[in-house]
């Protein structure tokens, strides 16, 4: 039985309609393809100014010929109750609801009608295909968060069981956790990794200082894919020498669909079929290819709740190879709220020298994990989780560089801890601002 796609039905997801549906979306020719996304932008605009009063007064200045015309929808918008953002005929009782994980800082309750969310579900197994992954039959090692509630534990054991899946915790990354996770690995034929960057960083490290490689405990093991956390070159090398699989980098957000999945060719491949993507400046122009901004996303399918020209909060680059039947991510640069303002004014992106001084700071193996704030314009501290102290040179070299980076004057704080806090979701936050 393919229990997963049965699992999708009972719950009234039309799983095997959406993958046909799907199917009939690839196939198009190129002019065909683009007469489908032209219909299904006009198409749900003109739905949503229908049948939904949230939209009908956001967008009362539409032109439905004019995509310039229609607004940006930002996570602020989307803070009131759910019920009055429903279009007519939705409830809360018959779409599928859930929350997204406020790592942006604006959290808010989302809702997808039921067929697309199969749509969605159909993406996903097709991307994952790519890889020989077969979301019935292939058995998921699953580094991801889980409720604390029993309530909410016990459901998610209950999906993790028909999705053929093992659940290992992401709030434990200690040697003695990690030394149960290898055990599950030689004792289970996993065909693949999926889950948080972070955690599956420190597997590696943990397997690293065991000197041991993956598929030689579990040779089944094809691909690992990581998602939801920045995902750094040194540490996908890292990933793919110590589990001898390739390391794919997934892009998605749980209230849209997968956005964009690393294809066999090592393309960052936008979905197209059910989404379509927009890279903007800050008065909300369409930047050139190759030209950094923010990204702005139009769910084509979803019926119960408007997700159009959707500011998802994230800054990326389109590369100039992308066509509209095949767009590329060339790099996500982070998220807006990721943004040191500095007191000369000078702005910069948190994550890229975050990138800096994790080449310092993880150079000797000491340290396995660490985060930035930033406490004032000219005060930053790290937090970090290391065998051993810095010494008084280390955190000067790291000091030195920040400065470089950034610029003279600024005051950098070090403090060890034991563990470093995550999200009720598991995830890692590497750089905060608390501006």
């Amino acid at each position: 039985m393919r229990l997963f796609d049965f699992s999708l039905k009972v719950n009234g997801f039309k799983i095997d309609e959406a993958k046909a549906a799907l199917s009939k979306i690839q196939a198009k020719n190129d002019s065909d393809f683009k007469a489908y996304i032209e219909q299904q932008k006009q198409s749900i605009i003109s739905y949503h100014l229908e049948h939904n009063l949230f939209y009908k007064t956001l967008g009362s200045s539409i032109n439905i010929n004019d995509w310039d015309s229609v607004p940006i929808i930002t996570k602020r918008h989307l803070q009131q109750p759910i019920e009055q953002r429903l279009s007519d005929g939705f409830t809360t009782k018959n779409v599928y609801l859930n929350k997204t994980s406020g790592s942006s800082g604006d959290p808010f309750i989302f809702a997808k009608d039921k067929w697309c969310h199969a749509m969605t579900w159909a993406q996903i197994m097709d991307r994952f295909a790519w890889y020989g992954i077969d979301f019935n039959s292939s058995r998921q090692a699953r580094f991801y968060g889980i409720p604390l509630d029993k309530k909410g534990y016990y459901k998610e054991r209950l999906k993790d069981w028909f999705s053929n899946r093992f659940r290992f915790s992401v709030f434990d990354l200690s040697d003695a956790a990690f030394e149960t996770t290898l055990t599950k690995f030689k004792t289970n034929k996993f065909d693949f990794i999926n889950g948080y960057t972070s955690p599956i960083v420190q597997f590696a490290k943990y397997l690293k200082q065991k000197d041991v490689v993956l598929t030689s405990v579990c040779p089944t093991l094809k691909v690992c894919i990581v998602t939801s956390e920045m995902l750094f070159d040194d540490d996908k090398t890292l990933m793919e020498t110590q589990f001898g699989v390739p390391v794919v980098n997934e892009y998605g957000a749980s209230e849209l669909d997968l956005i964009a999945f690393q294809n066999t060719n090592d393309e960052w491949q936008i979905n197209n079929e059910t989404l379509y993507v927009e890279i903007l400046d800050d008065n909300g122009n369409v930047l050139p290819l190759g030209k950094e901004g923010r990204i702005v996303i139009t769910s084509l399918y979803n019926k119960a709740h408007p997700l159009i020209r959707y500011d998802v909060g994230d800054i990326g680059i389109l590369s100039e190879k992308s066509t509209l039947r095949k767009p590329i991510l060339k790099k996500l640069v982070g998220r807006t709220n990721d943004i040191a303002i500095l007191p000369s004014g000078k702005k910069a992106a948190g994550l890229t020298f975050y990138y800096i001084t994790k080449s310092v700071i993880e150079n000797d193996g000491n340290v396995s994990e660490f985060v930035i704030e930033q406490l004032a314009l000219d005060h930053f501290i790290i937090r970090f989780v290391s065998r051993t102290e810095l010494s008084n040179e280390q955190k000067e070299i790291i000091t030195t560089e920040m400065e470089r980076y950034l610029e003279p004057g600024i005051k950098v704080d070090f403090e060890r801890v034991s563990q470093l806090n995550r999200t009720k979701a598991g995830k890692l936050k590497q750089f905060i601002s608390k501006l």
